[in-house]
């Protein structure tokens, strides 16, 4: 079964690639649960795995670089 256009076997790559943490945090999730698989909501395409939090935060700034460049130079104020 694919998810994202990724199989399970995909995931797993991935998930070795990564360290088996997150691409953001890097620190595994949190619930315990698996990492999302986070993709462009644009295009589809599969950027990496992340934990709820991350992915979450991200959906938050609605995946925008600038929104969260923005919050960057925020918190660095």
């Amino acid at each position: 079964m694919a998810v994202y256009g990724i199989t399970i076997e995909q995931y797993g790559e991935m998930l070795e690639a990564q360290g088996g943490v997150c691409a953001i945090c890097r620190e595994p999730c949190p619930s315990g649960k698996n990492l999302a698989v986070d993709h462009c909501h644009e295009t589809g395409a599969v950027r990496g795995l992340l934990c709820a939090r991350c992915n979450s935060g991200i959906g938050q700034f609605l995946d925008s670089p600038d929104r969260l460049r923005a919050a960057i130079g925020y918190l660095e104020r």
